[in-house]
């Protein structure tokens, strides 16, 4: 076999196709027109006298050989960008770049402050673009590049295509207004029990982690209201005879921008959350991104 006769771009058209599954959004991830994509689809089953991708109900379905085949064209793809990546300039820092961090609106005012003041010093042409991780793994946007890094403290049961470090271990707290009548000098579990919840809900969902703790000693809260975000709890519950339970580190930041808030402990016992930067084999050694997650990692770790 000559392998110079042999076109390697294909390879790549391979990968795209591969991961979008999808002929317009390959076509669109490429820069090419639909045609062009099916022209080089065509090649790609000349050369393996296979159709390998097949249209279906919907966008494509892969054929036995695409299966067997994939985890090599897609290490042989990423160990050809890793050596274009070895010998871009070292200043890297001073490329135009774009980064997309899928996150929480905690953990962006918790985070960006620093980070900002840091590409600012470091990479000032690198740009941050922010999107809510609405309660779950990106995993479609990891795998595309839709997302660069995702953080936030329930991300389990990742598959080795994933990495994940780190950042922060949370205790929950209960935030109250210091006016609320049910709470007097401590907070406990009939107090507790007796005030009405605000909860922070991602998905819509209002059973949260407390009540799974509480349906375990045959008890119940009365929730009033699911909110999408984790830092306006605080501002509803300065003005309201609600709680809230939430990480610790909101409740600090909100007793210190509010007088009237108070901190008490969580009569029920809950587990710790750790929030961790996630990321996709894709980008591993990207340059760029491994000086970004080490910045957060640093950062957090301060907070």
């Amino acid at each position: 076999m000559n392998i110079s006769s042999k076109d390697l771009n294909l390879l790549f058209a391979f990968k795209v196709l591969f991961e979008e599954r999808n002929l317009s959004n390959a076509a669109k991830r490429m820069a090419l027109s639909q045609p062009a994509l099916s022209h080089k689809l065509n090649k790609l089953r000349n050369e393996f006298d296979d159709q390998l991708f097949v249209r279906a109900a919907r966008g494509l379905t892969i054929t036995p050989l695409a299966e067997q085949i994939a985890p090599q064209v897609l290490q042989a793809i990423q160990s050809i960008e890793g050596l274009y990546h070895q010998l871009e300039s070292q200043n890297f820092l001073l490329n135009e770049d774009t980064v997309h961090l899928y996150t929480t609106d905690f953990i962006e005012q918790l985070l960006l402050p620093s980070l900002l003041a840091r590409i600012e010093m470091k990479a000032p042409k690198l740009k941050l673009v922010c999107h809510n991780t609405l309660g779950k793994l990106p995993k479609k946007e990891l795998e595309t590049g839709e997302c660069d890094i995702a953080i936030a403290g329930f991300y389990h049961g990742l598959s080795d295509s994933y990495y994940q470090q780190k950042l922060k271990e949370e205790s929950f707290v209960v935030l109250a207004n210091s006016d609320t009548s049910k709470i007097k000098d401590h907070l406990d579990l009939e107090g507790f029990l007796a005030c009405r919840h605000i909860i922070t809900t991602l998905s819509g969902d209002l059973d949260g982690i407390v009540d799974k703790e509480l349906r375990e000693l045959n008890l119940s809260r009365k929730v009033v209201a699911g909110v999408s975000s984790f830092l306006a709890p605080p501002l509803i519950v300065k003005d309201t005879n609600c709680i809230v339970v939430c990480l610790e580190s909101i409740a600090r930041m909100s007793a210190l921008n509010y007088e009237r808030l108070s901190i008490y402990k969580c009569p029920i016992k809950l587990p710790k959350v750790n929030i961790s930067q996630t990321w996709h084999a894709r980008t591993h050694q990207d340059p760029m991104r491994k000086w970004l997650r080490r910045e957060i990692h640093d950062i957090m770790f301060q907070h």
